[in-house]
């Protein structure tokens, strides 16, 4: 390579780190899990076995499947993650009495008595945003995530 090929700061047109979308989006992620950081430590749990708890928070009793599908994790990475969180007294797993290929996930009292811990202790606050300003700001991120889900299947944005 040249050094008239080579790129040099502040020639036009070049396009800075910080001037990406996806690199916004890494770094906030990697942010929200530094702060997110003292809670786990505490609850004793990795981000995606919080999340986790979260999702059967809302819905408890629920297919490995329908679980993998809310979290976008596939089910090779997710059963660790519920062996774990069953280890832990968090979860129990058991196969569907009608369809035994399916296997459903609950939460124990321990499960549902870490809520109780967790509670308030979100990180919302420390991101700056007007509590009224969250969802749509949420909305937002859901569309980006969404769109690139499509434009990956050949769907195109909606």
């Amino acid at each position: 390579m040249k050094n008239s090929d080579r790129v040099q700061p502040g020639d036009p047109g070049v396009r800075k780190l910080s001037d990406f979308l996806c690199f916004a989006i890494y770094s906030a992620n990697l942010a929200l899990n530094k702060a997110y950081k003292p809670l786990l430590e505490e609850l004793g749990l990795t981000y995606t076995q919080y999340i986790a708890i979260i999702a059967l928070w809302e819905e408890d009793e629920q297919t490995v499947s329908s679980l993998g599908e809310k979290l976008f994790l596939e089910s090779n990475t997710l059963t660790p993650i519920l062996k774990k969180l069953e280890a832990m007294g968090y979860v129990r797993r058991r196969r569907d009495s009608q369809d035994e290929r399916q296997v459903r996930v609950a939460l124990t009292e321990a499960g549902h008595r870490l809520r109780q811990s967790a509670i308030g202790r979100g990180v919302i606050e420390q991101t700056g945003l007007a509590p009224e300003a969250v969802p749509a700001v949420q909305q937002q991120i859901v569309k980006i995530r969404n769109n690139l889900i499509d434009a990956v299947k050949g769907k195109g944005p909606a």
